[in-house]
């Protein structure tokens, strides 16, 4: 589910900075009375997410711009399909319909949401096929855009990864700088179960083949191998035989995932999946009545 309490603090800021004071040109230029229906095309393949946000964000635009209070109470918004499903070029996946201003005040700010998660979804699902014929699963990392993180770890959902942990707060990941401040491995994980719920999995970050064993003895639920090579991973796989949950991470892209999921591991965490997914190619083209 979309977390719609953060999404509408981002809309706001969306709007802030995107309407300001009010849209000048299409107050100036578009006939009050002018309506029509803006058909949202998608120009490239891919995999969709955000058409909720998109509705969302033509419905917030009467607390935003006045002048189109009215107006914009008349629009109305149809998918043509559903968030999660792959689509081909040149396929119009949803329609808003009313008077024209609103929709062209809104019109960058949802396809700049919808672009983006988009994008996302889309990769993702890139990744998750590469990799179906193993076991291996794609999961996403923290390094997210600064207040999309629960929409982009929703589009890597509707993609068919799965989510790491949220934040800070809902899991434990003990990493190199965790360790040398803890004191070592053991020390980490043993002051990490005197503090974490039950519930919480405890996984560390490993570099090396040698930092295995001592994460196993001290009970590690999920062994982080970063930066590894693909030999390296096969053979700490290997090593930990089913002990812990194994994930590989650092610099993973769809050219060397098929690889990497070869080595065994269960996981893949991927940042590329929310920092570098280019957007999908979405447009807005106008009809009039």
């Amino acid at each position: 589910m979309l977390d719609w309490k953060s999404l509408s603090t981002l809309l706001d800021l969306a709007w802030a900075e995107d309407i300001g004071s009010g849209d000048v040109t299409t107050l100036a230029t578009v006939p009050s009375d002018l309506k029509g229906r803006g058909r949202i095309l998608a120009k490239s393949p891919g995999r969709i997410a955000g058409l909720s946000v998109v509705e969302y964000v033509f419905q917030t635009l009467p607390r935003i711009h006045a002048p189109l209070s009215d107006m914009n109470s008349r629009l109305s918004f149809t998918p043509f399909v559903l968030d999660g499903e792959s689509i081909t070029a040149n396929t119009v996946i949803a329609e808003v319909s009313g008077y024209i201003a609103p929709i062209l005040v809104g019109e960058r700010t949802a396809l700049n949401f919808l672009q983006r998660l988009s994008g996302v979804s889309t990769l993702t699902a890139q990744m998750v096929e590469a990799v179906s014929h193993t076991s291996a699963q794609i999961i996403d990392t923290r390094k997210t855009t600064a207040g999309w993180r629960s929409l982009q770890k929703y589009a890597v959902r509707m993609g068919g990864g799965q989510n790491h942990r949220m934040g800070l707060f809902d899991g434990i990941l003990i990493k190199d700088n965790h360790i040398v401040a803890a004191g070592g491995i053991c020390s980490a994980i043993e002051k990490a179960k005197t503090v974490g719920s039950h519930t919480l999995k405890i996984e560390v970050e490993v570099k090396c083949l040698a930092q295995i064993p001592e994460c196993l003895d001290a009970g590690a639920d999920i062994i982080l191998l970063d930066n590894m090579s693909n030999g390296d991973m096969t053979t700490a796989v290997n090593m930990i035989k089913g002990k812990a949950l194994t994930e590989a991470s650092g610099g993973i892209t769809l050219e060397s995932v098929v690889d990497v999921a070869q080595t065994g591991v269960n996981l893949i965490s991927v940042g590329a999946l929310t920092h570098s997914a280019l957007p999908l190619d979405i447009s807005l083209d106008l009809e009039l009545n």
